[in-house]
C-alpha cells in the first residue's frame, strides 16, 4: 500500500483549514445584513445633503468592499499559517540531512533552494486565489484603448439588431422593437432614413454587399427587402464622451434612459413600402441575412423552420427544417454558400448549398440552454453563444467538440466577429461588452459606468474593420445604439 508523503499530508490539512475557514466565512456573511442595517441607522442621524438613495447605495458598495478585503485578509492568514508550516517542516529536513555530516554551508545552500521554490510556489497559489478580488480593484488600461465616440438615440423601444452597409456611403442601420429600422451617419449620430413597412418589432437588418438595399425581419411574420437613398451630411465637431472619472456603476431608473425623440428622427425621410416582401413563414422572423452575391436570402423563424428566397422573384427555394424548437438566429458566409442557424432547441445546425445536388446539414451540440447566436468566422470556424453564458469556437471539420470555450457570468446575445483581426465582441444581458481572441482570451471590456455606455441588455454588436472613426458597434434594449474606438493594435498588445 502506498504511503502518503509528508507533503501531501501537510497539503490536505491545509486544505481542510481553508475549508473550516470558508465555513466561518459562510457563518460571518449571515449577519452582514443586520450590520448594514445598524450602518444606516448610523448614518440616519448625521446630518449629509446627499439623498438616502445614494447613501444606501454607498453603504452597500463600501460593504461589498469591506466584505472582499475581510476575505482576503482571513485567506491571507491562513497562507501565513502554510507558510509557517511548510517552513518547520523543512528546517525538520535540514537537521536530517545535517546529521549526514554536511556542512553548514551546503545546508544553507540546499534550504535556501528549496525556500525558493516553496515561496515561488506559494506566490503562485495566493496570485491564483486572490485574482478575482484585485481585479475588481485594480486600475485597467481598457478605457485608453477602448472609447466611445458617439451615441445614436432616436428609436422609442429596444434596439434588436445593428449592422454597417457594406457599400459606400457607410451607413449604420438598427432595429427595432418600435416597428421602425433606422439608417444613420456614422460620424454625426443623425438618423438619415427611417423604413417604417412593418407592423410588427423589426428584429434585424442586414445590407445587400453590393447594392444600397437592406434587408429586414420582423414580428410580422415577413421580411422586408428595401432600397434606401442617403446623403452623408458635413461631420462636426463634437465633445469627447470617453473620459470617465472611475469605476463606479449604478443602476438606472427609466427616468435616466434617453428620450425616444432625442434626435428627431422623426424629421428624416420615411420609406413605408418595400421593394419585396418574403412571406412564407407562419411565425416571428427572427433574423435574416444575404447568401454571398446578394441574389438569395435566408430567413429564421419561431415556427422552427429557415427559408431560402430567391431575391428577384420572392418565390421560395429552400424551407430548412429540422430544429425541435423556435430559431433564434441565422448567418452565412462571407464567401461561400453556407448558412448556419441557431435554436433554442440548444443546438445550431450547418446548411451547405455549394452543391446544387446536394443540401447537406450538419449538427452542433456542445451547449445546455438556447443558442442565441452562431456566425461564421474567416476560414473555417463557427462561433457560438448561448443562455447558458458560454461561447464556443468551433472548426468545421470536426463537430465533436469545440476548440476553444469561453465561460462568461451572463447569458451571451448576438455576437459578432472582427475577421481580419480575429476578436469576438460578446454582448450579454448583464449589460457588459466583452472583446475575446478565438483561442478564448480575454482582451478588453468595454467601459460601462454612470456616464456612458449601455444601461440596459446589450443585444448585438457589429464591427466595422476600415471605419476611421468607430469600428464597432453596439445596441441594446435602453433604445440607443454606441459607436465605439477600439484601438486593436494597443489591444492586441495588451495581450
Amino acid at each position: 500500500m502506498p504511503i502518503e508523503s509528508g507533503s501531501c499530508a501537510s497539503a490536505r490539512q491545509a486544505k481542510q483549514k481553508r475549508k473550516s475557514h470558508s465555513l466561518s466565512i459562510r457563518r460571518t456573511n449571515s449577519s452582514e445584513q443586520e450590520r448594514a442595517a445598524l450602518q444606516r441607522d448610523m448614518l440616519e442621524g448625521q446630518d449629509s445633503k446627499l439623498p438616502s438613495s445614494v447613501r444606501n447605495t454607498l453603504l452597500e458598495l463600501f460593504g461589498q468592499i469591506e466584505r472582499e478585503f475581510e476575505n482576503l485578509y482571513i485567506e491571507n492568514l491562513e497562507l501565513r499559517r502554510e507558510i509557517d508550516t511548510l517552513n518547520e517542516r523543512l528546517a525538520a529536513e535540514g537537521q536530517t540531512i545535517d546529521g549526514a555530516e554536511l556542512s553548514k554551508g551546503q545546508l544553507k545552500t540546499k534550504a535556501s533552494h528549496s525556500t525558493s521554490q516553496l515561496s515561488q510556489k506559494l506566490k503562485t497559489t495566493y496570485k491564483a486565489s486572490t485574482s478575482k478580488i484585485v481585479s475588481s480593484f485594480k486600475t485597467t488600461t481598457s478605457r485608453a484603448i477602448c472609447q466611445l465616440v458617439k451615441e445614436y438615440v432616436g428609436h422609442r423601444d429596444g434596439i434588436w439588431d445593428v449592422s454597417v452597409a457594406k457599400t459606400q456611403p457607410v451607413v449604420l442601420g438598427t432595429a427595432s422593437a418600435d416597428h421602425t429600422a433606422l439608417l444613420w451617419s456614422i460620424e454625426t449620430g443623425k438618423s438619415l432614413v427611417k423604413y417604417a413597412g412593418h407592423v410588427g418589432s423589426v428584429n434585424s437588418i442586414k445590407f445587400h454587399p453590393t447594392e444600397q438595399v437592406a434587408l429586414t425581419a420582423s414580428g410580422d411574420q415577413t421580411a422586408h427587402i428595401w432600397r434606401y437613398i442617403v446623403q452623408l451630411p458635413a461631420p462636426q465637431p463634437t465633445a469627447d464622451c470617453s473620459q470617465v472619472s472611475g469605476e463606479d456603476e449604478f443602476e438606472f431608473s427609466d427616468k435616466d434612459e434617453p428620450d425616444g425623440d432625442g434626435d428627431g428622427s422623426s424629421d428624416c425621410p420615411t420609406i413605408r413600402a418595400p421593394l419585396t416582401s418574403l412571406k412564407s413563414h407562419q411565425g416571428v422572423v427572427i433574423a435574416a441575412d444575404w447568401l454571398v452575391g446578394g441574389k438569395q436570402a435566408v430567413t429564421a423563424s419561431w415556427d422552427r423552420t429557415a427559408n431560402l428566397y430567391d431575391v428577384e422573384t420572392s418565390e421560395l427555394v429552400h424551407s430548412l427544417t429540422g430544429h425541435d424548437q423556435e430559431l433564434t438566429h441565422c448567418c452565412t458566409h462571407p464567401t461561400q454558400r453556407l448558412v448556419v442557424t441557431s435554436s433554442r432547441d440548444t443546438t445550431f445546425r450547418l446548411w451547405d448549398f455549394r452543391d446544387p445536388s446536394i443540401h447537406s446539414v450538419n449538427v452542433f451540440q456542445g451547449h445546455t440552454d438556447t443558442v442565441t447566436s452562431a456566425v461564421f468566422t474567416v476560414g473555417d470556424n463557427v462561433v457560438s453563444g448561448s443562455d447558458d453564458r458560454t461561447v464556443k469556437v468551433w472548426d468545421l471539420k470536426n463537430m465533436r467538440s469545440p476548440i476553444a470555450t469561453i465561460r462568461t457570468d451572463s447569458a451571451v446575445n448576438r455576437i459578432n466577429v472582427c475577421v481580419g483581426q480575429r476578436i469576438i465582441a460578446l454582448p450579454h444581458d448583464n449589460r457588459q461588452v466583452r472583446l475575446f481572441d478565438m483561442s478564448g482570451v480575454r482582451l478588453a471590456r468595454l467601459p460601462r459606468s454612470n456616464r456612458q455606455g449601455h444601461r440596459r441588455m446589450v443585444c448585438c454588436s457589429a464591427w466595422s474593420e476600415d471605419h476611421p472613426i468607430c469600428n464597432l458597434f453596439t445596441c441594446g434594449f435602453d433604445r440607443q445604439a454606441i459607436g465605439w474606438n477600439i484601438n486593436i493594435p494597443a489591444l492586441l498588445q495588451e495581450k
